[in-house]
């Protein structure tokens, strides 16, 4: 399809970037053009934290933070990914703040509406990382059997937390248990938060995830960090999942739930740019809590992430 945006919006050297609209790098809304192929969708959900609360704000955050972003060219993928595809900012779920379940299928039946019965896709910020429960949900339905690659300082396959059984650190067991995810082809990466027991180690693995702990990467190196991660994905449909607390509290304060040890910015870009030709059908960027930041440190790593993950899926149309 032809794409569409406002040049001007578009290029800094005539709209300064902190001035034009307030989408994500500026990009178009949806209701400005006829038809689009990447939606970036805010989903300002946290009522399944289980520390700080903050990140309903994250969509907000990251949105202001993309104006510092230069989007019509990545130098690093050396294309021009909104000249490729029309990328669209499908502004925010208006889920509840009080009811869990009710906000989760209200995300995903609004990501319904956006995909459709044709092949868009989603980028999405959240919200705590229990938004990307329904996310998962509409990319089986769509694309069917999937791998997922989950960056995150923490496995997020508890049982229950004080009896919730759909929480921040839980809802990827719910996902295993309704068959969501292609056992032995999913991936943790960065994981290093503590434990309450043992058997939490012993449950994550028989749900078919292998791990990558942040520790890991100083003996086989990013490279052979992203090695395995294509190895175990292969050819099928991949929703990547990132928790910005996969880096460390020094490039990424706002967050609630930080854990010394973890990446860093450019370690994260690197092993994501190390994905490019992966079949990528959905994505998220989750967990910026803008209240705990600090000179947009945080929001300015989500939204770099989101926009390096607007651009692989620009590489890799399906």
């Amino acid at each position: 399809m032809p794409v569409a945006h406002p040049l001007g919006a578009l290029d800094a050297t005539r709209v300064p970037r902190f001035a034009g609209p307030g989408t994500f790098a500026r990009i178009p809304r949806i209701d400005e053009v006829a038809d689009y192929d990447i939606a970036v969708l805010g989903l300002p959900f946290d009522g399944a934290v289980s520390y700080r609360p903050g990140a309903r704000f994250g969509p907000m955050g990251v949105r202001q933070a993309s104006r510092n972003l230069r989007p019509r060219f990545h130098v690093e993928y050396d294309v021009a990914p909104l000249e490729m595809l029309q990328v669209v900012d499908a502004g925010d779920v208006a889920c509840t703040p009080f009811s869990i379940d009710a906000a989760l299928q209200q995300i995903g039946d609004h990501a319904r509406d956006i995909v459709g019965d044709s092949n868009r896709r989603i980028v999405a910020i959240g919200g705590d990382h229990s938004v990307t429960y329904p996310m998962l949900r509409e990319a089986r339905r769509k694309h069917g059997p999937m791998a997922l690659i989950h960056f995150d300082a923490h496995l997020d396959t508890w049982d229950t937390y004080f009896d919730a059984p759909t929480t921040h650190g839980t809802f990827l067991r719910r996902a295993f248990e309704e068959g969501l995810l292609t056992e032995e082809r999913s991936m943790h990466l960065g994981i290093r938060g503590p434990i309450y027991d043992r058997m939490d180690l012993v449950d994550d693995a028989r749900f078919g995830f292998k791990t990558l702990r942040a520790g890991d990467l100083d003996t086989v190196g990013l490279d052979g960090a992203a090695d395995a991660m294509r190895q175990r994905v292969s050819d099928l449909p991949v929703y990547i999942s990132i928790d910005i607390d996969v880096l460390d509290p020094a490039f990424a304060p706002g967050t609630g739930t930080p854990e010394m040890g973890g990446m860093t910015s450019r370690e994260l870009l690197h092993l994501l740019r190390r994905l490019d030709g992966l079949n990528i059908i959905g994505a998220d960027v989750v967990e910026v809590a803008p209240a705990y930041d600090h000179a947009e440190i945080t929001s300015l790593a989500a939204a770099t992430v989101a926009f390096d993950l607007i651009t692989l899926m620009v590489k890799s149309p399906i």
